[in-house]
């Protein structure tokens, strides 16, 4: 009874040393811990008495954060064990893996990392002709990605045994590493070298993955592309990325979408445009002329591969006709833009001798014969719908 009332008077006051009451919560402990830790740290303070300082709130924090530790204390025991010096090491010292979490709020893994681990996402990139990106297609994509292990099954064992518990750490994993300092013991924490942290080891590593579960492989995979996509669109596909380690689930596959330039059709948004040339007089005088579509490079779309284009008489060379539905389909949402038809109007070059008297008899009708050049002060011009068209 004397022993006891005696080793309760000589022991430290660890809540008094942090500032907090008896019933504080863990998280009230570690953010006062982190506040006297910070202020009385050797690298801020130089004064005399911060070392033993920082010492002490060290130890008291090492007693109060551990459940066991502390419910032994509360009952008056002695958590070091026994005359030990602060966490168990003569002499005192503190655990640094801890001052680190508590200090910056972060959680260091405790015990062995699993084997089986999620595999990375991955990156693959697909090159589309202007009409497959336009109505949509299904394409095989090869790419190299790490599959599970077909000799192992992802187990990483040659002969299907179970992984043998690591002799260095005991299975924990993780091993301490002790360095001696003015301030006492430093003690901190790190995944053991033997087993990397897994806290097995594979005594017999399959000789087609090495142990790791999973090879890289070339394999084919087909990819639906909706319709309406364009340059630059990304398709998410689940679990066809890179299988993880251990044989673990895996991650996910992007296909960045590259469309080929089209030798006659340009994109605008969710519009398709081309430029036709006509002759001076179907200008002058109206027509229909059959044009061949986007549709016309798909089989499956033979029907729709043409359209009548509607020409307006006295067409001037920049016109823009339209023919509505014939664009693309929109990505995000139902219908289709338009097939924008800008016209180019062709001057002959070479006329014969009739053809240049019939023209001159149309200007002397006209009036035309000596014309005056008319400046445009608004619009772009020839030249700017040209530039425009073709960019």
């Amino acid at each position: 009874m004397w022993a006891a009332s005696y080793l309760k008077v000589e022991m430290k006051d660890y809540y008094g040393v942090l500032g907090v009451d008896r019933d504080a919560s863990e998280d009230q402990i570690k953010k006062a811990y982190r506040k006297l830790a910070m202020q009385y740290h050797p690298d801020v303070n130089d004064s005399p008495e911060a070392a033993d300082k920082f010492k002490e709130i060290g130890e008291a924090y090492e007693v109060l954060h551990d459940a066991n530790k502390r419910a032994l204390y509360d009952r008056g025991g002695d958590p070091m064990g026994g005359g030990q010096g602060f966490s168990g090491f003569q002499g005192g010292g503190f655990d640094f893996t801890n001052l680190v979490d508590a200090m910056f709020g972060t959680q260091t893994q405790r015990g062995p990392r699993s084997r089986t681990q999620r595999g990375d996402d991955s990156l693959a990139r697909i090159k589309l002709t202007l009409a497959e990106a336009v109505f949509g297609v299904t394409k095989p994509l090869k790419i190299d990605t790490a599959v599970i292990c077909p000799n192992c099954n992802g187990s990483g064992s040659q002969d299907g045994s179970a992984p043998i518990t690591c002799a260095n750490c005991h299975g924990n994993g993780q091993v301490t590493i002790v360095q001696r300092s003015f301030l006492g013991d430093i003690r901190t924490t790190q995944p053991c070298p033997n087993c990397r942290g897994f806290g097995t080891i594979i005594s017999n590593p399959c000789g087609e993955c090495a142990g790791e579960g999973r090879v890289r492989t070339r394999r084919t995979i087909n990819v639906k592309i909706p319709a309406g996509v364009n340059t630059g669109n990304r398709i998410h596909l689940d679990s066809q990325g890179e299988v993880g380690p251990g044989g673990g689930p895996a991650g996910d596959l992007y296909v960045e979408i590259t469309v080929q330039k089209h030798d006659v059709f340009t994109r605008s948004g969710d519009n398709l445009e081309m430029i036709v040339s006509i002759p001076m007089t179907a200008a002058a005088l109206g027509t229909e002329i059959p044009i061949k579509t986007l549709e016309s490079e798909r089989e499956d779309m033979a029907d729709q591969g043409t359209a009548q284009l509607n020409i307006p008489a006295g067409t001037q060379s920049g016109d823009r006709v339209v023919i509505p539905g014939r664009g693309i389909p929109r990505l995000r949402g139902s219908g289709r833009g338009d097939l924008g038809v800008t016209v180019a109007v062709k001057t002959p070059t070479k006329l014969n001798h009739k053809q240049t008297e019939l023209l001159k008899k149309l200007a002397e009708a006209r009036g035309e014969e000596s014309p005056e050049a008319e400046i445009t002060h608004q619009g772009r011009g020839v030249f700017g719908w040209l530039k425009d068209a073709l960019s």
